[in-house]
């Protein structure tokens, strides 16, 4: 039987591309789920260099970003889009299919 391999690490890789990054967060956006949406979140963060650096960037707290990425973080519309500018994201509207 094959032992089962982590894939966080490798995971993390593959979201320091930003395309990937891109269709990661729109698949779990998808899925109408926002703790679901929040970790997708987090990874790509932990990608980026972590919350720290995401926070210089953004210029909001470390500990603000901490609690919105939480699992049972509920970030302000505003904030999300701070955080996803400063990732090299932007929220947008798209027709429903």
């Amino acid at each position: 039987m094959r032992k089962s391999k982590a894939y966080q690490a490798d995971l993390i890789e593959n979201l320091r591309d930003a395309r990937e990054a891109e269709e990661y967060l729109n698949a779990a956006l998808e899925e109408d789920d926002p703790e679901l949406f929040l970790l997708a979140l987090r990874n790509v963060a932990e990608a980026q260099g972590g919350v720290a650096s995401l926070a210089e960037k953004t210029k909001l707290n470390r500990e603000s970003l901490y609690r919105m990425l939480s699992e049972r973080g509920n970030p302000e519309l505003k904030s999300l889009d701070t955080l996803l500018h400063a990732m090299g994201f932007r929220l947008a509207v798209a027709v429903n299919r």
